[in-house]
């Protein structure tokens, strides 16, 4: 079973998720926080998808930031994260790890613990650059980087430096990614694969066939039946 809600930080989901199957994760430009019962870890930016094996009965709670939002709590680059899950303990003081362990393993609701931890350490970290929500929401929109380091006044270098840290990735990187995910909400709302791929950016079906399979890593039917 999985739910979820709206977060109190710009663009965040908290989820909770029970499950005792394998489940494929697909990259989505995204970080979380998660808490598994006994400690808080970090699932980094992952450029395939990860599957996750749960043993029975664990239940997962969950922070989703917005793309670009996590380095700002966690105080690292996002791409030292990159296709990795990480503890807490291995990014903060021991002193520091083990509090927030303590208090959201005692907390009621560790969701709600789970934003309030990153409400503090946001709020003492550097605010994402101004600029890390333009990229976001032009490869969201398949822009080229050449055209939105012209709007932006900067090079594309920098850009794409920007990104690594922000998102984990490169620009065009995240531009696939949220393409894929545009592609496959317009197949599950009912479109076909062909209008859905074109609709969505790609210059046709077996474009969308051959992104499924380099970021979900299986064919399209066997994904959407999943």
């Amino acid at each position: 079973m999985y739910t979820e809600r709206r977060g109190e930080l710009s663009g965040s989901v908290v989820w909770t998720a029970m499950s005792d199957n394998r489940r494929r994760v697909l990259p989505d430009g995204c970080m979380d926080l998660i808490w598994d019962g006994s400690q808080v870890f970090v699932a980094g930016p992952d450029t395939q998808a990860y599957m996750s094996l749960p043993s029975a009965d664990m239940t997962f709670v969950g922070l989703r930031f917005a793309p670009g939002g996590a380095p700002a709590v966690l105080g690292v680059p996002a791409h030292t994260l990159r296709d990795q899950r990480v503890s807490i303990s291995d990014l903060w003081s021991p002193t520091e790890s083990r509090r927030w362990n303590e208090w959201i393993g005692s907390a009621e609701d560790p969701g709600v613990a789970l934003e309030a931890m990153a409400q503090r350490r946001r709020r003492s970290s550097v605010e994402p650059a101004p600029i890390i929500a333009a990229v976001a929401a032009a490869m969201r929109a398949d822009r080229s980087v050449a055209s939105l380091a012209v709007d932006l006044g900067v090079g594309e270098r920098q850009v794409h430096r920007l990104s690594l840290a922000a998102f984990g990735y490169g620009p065009k990187t995240l531009a696939r990614i949220l393409r894929l995910h545009r592609a496959l909400d317009l197949i599950r709302a009912g479109a076909p694969p062909a209008e859905s791929a074109a609709r969505s950016g790609y210059a046709d079906q077996p474009h969308l066939s051959r992104d499924v399979r380099r970021l979900a890593g299986v064919p399209l039917g066997q994904l959407l039946s999943e």
